[in-house]
């Protein structure tokens, strides 16, 4: 008889959205709407809070680990905002002592005083939207700033006092070259970040790009490009540890880590997910109101709905997050994490491995370079 493991509550982590920003981008499938000449800072952040303590029995008694404001454009947002609502947050759940909290910020919003407020408000990372340093790829993808701007922001960050930034970049962009992408790969080295998020462009539903496609590289071009841009972050000492993830040594964000190790996470503003666990066991995920005037109208729920996550489903549910990890995780996480025997997956272990896409180690959970490249391919096996 397989003994029922003991389900351990995981981190818990706090998501934040802000949903402005200066203008919608054509390939954004985020919920981001333009901001008018007035954001409703004030009004926002007293709805965040009330959003919060509207979820404070789902803490469990824990404190947070990190924080991550994402939109949008959370930078558009004061320092004198954003301190009202981490003071208020803090006030509600202790912070771990070496919390990790992220805001999002792009180049064309950056200002010297202000991101120094950031810092001194305990904000200790930020995550710079550059996508491109080159100017038609930048106007292609409806960016608001330029390629100097993108490393003046860096330079900013740096002399602002944020010793840990990440650099967002993309790849696979309208009409783009091996060479291009390359060379943006090259400045956004040279700008010394200590974390490099570098995905490829794709198109999304209900986005610009999905109704008016641009003309995309070739799939032999996009395979150089991966190939190439690899070896050569991996030359410059950043290690590739998830799908699109590379870090200097000790630098991985740690709130993706807990996304993708199935931790919790609460989430708050206008359209955030979360994930919730129970003592019990239970798991649930969980969503907010999407639209920014019904968020902040209070006849109304903050929650937009919540939907328990089945035995059936969890292996699913974990893999696909563990899987985009280099390493993978061990083995003992999935019970820790789901409350269900490992047994409960060594059919489709088996199979994967067969096919040659996931590690033949019974101590981890771990894809293969193959089934890094196939991901998907893996995780049919494990679909409920």
């Amino acid at each position: 008889m397989i003994q029922k493991p003991v389900f351990q509550l995981p981190p818990l982590a706090l998501y934040v959205h802000i949903p402005w920003c200066v203008r919608k981008c054509p390939y954004c499938d985020f919920n981001s709407h333009a901001a008018g000449p007035n954001l409703p800072e004030e009004a926002y952040v007293d709805a965040l809070l009330a959003d919060l303590d509207a979820d404070l029995a789902q803490a469990h008694g824990r404190p947070l680990t990190s924080i991550f404001f994402g939109g949008g454009t959370p930078s558009l947002f004061s320092a004198k905002a954003l301190g009202r609502l981490l003071e208020g947050v803090e006030r509600r759940i202790p912070f771990a002592g070496d919390i990790e909290i992220t805001l999002e910020a792009n180049p064309g919003t950056f200002e010297q005083e202000k991101f120094a407020a950031y810092r001194r408000l305990g904000i200790n990372r930020l995550s710079i939207g550059v996508q491109s340093f080159q100017a038609e790829k930048l106007k292609a993808l409806g960016r608001i700033h330029d390629g100097d701007e993108a490393v003046r922001a860096a330079d900013m960050a740096r002399a602002a006092g944020f010793d840990n930034f990440n650099l967002d970049l993309m790849h696979g962009l309208p009409d783009q070259s091996l060479d291009d992408a390359l060379g943006d790969l090259r400045i956004a080295i040279a700008q010394a970040p200590t974390h490099l998020s570098w995905y490829q462009l794709t198109v999304e539903p209900n986005t610009v790009f999905w109704n008016q496609p641009p003309v995309l590289p070739e799939d032999d071009t996009l395979w150089d490009i991966q190939e190439a841009g690899q070896a050569l972050l991996a030359e410059h000492g950043y290690a590739q540890y998830e799908v699109s993830a590379y870090a200097q040594p000790e630098r991985m964000a740690r709130h993706n880590l807990n996304y993708w190790t199935f931790g919790d996470f609460l989430g708050i503003g206008a359209g955030a997910h979360g994930k919730l666990s129970t003592p019990d066991g239970r798991i649930s995920r969980t969503w907010k109101t999407r639209l920014p005037k019904d968020y902040l109208d209070s006849a109304k729920r903050y929650s937009a709905g919540e939907r328990l996550l089945t035995a059936e489903e969890l292996p699913f549910e974990f893999l696909m997050n563990v899987l985009r990890l280099s390493d993978g995780c061990s083995a003992e996480l999935f019970s820790q994490r789901t409350g269900l025997p490992l047994e409960q997956l060594a059919e489709a272990r088996e199979q994967a491995q067969r096919r040659g896409l996931l590690q033949a180690d019974p101590a981890r959970l771990t894809a293969t370079r193959e089934g890094q490249l196939f991901l998907n391919d893996l995780l049919q096996y494990f679909l409920p």
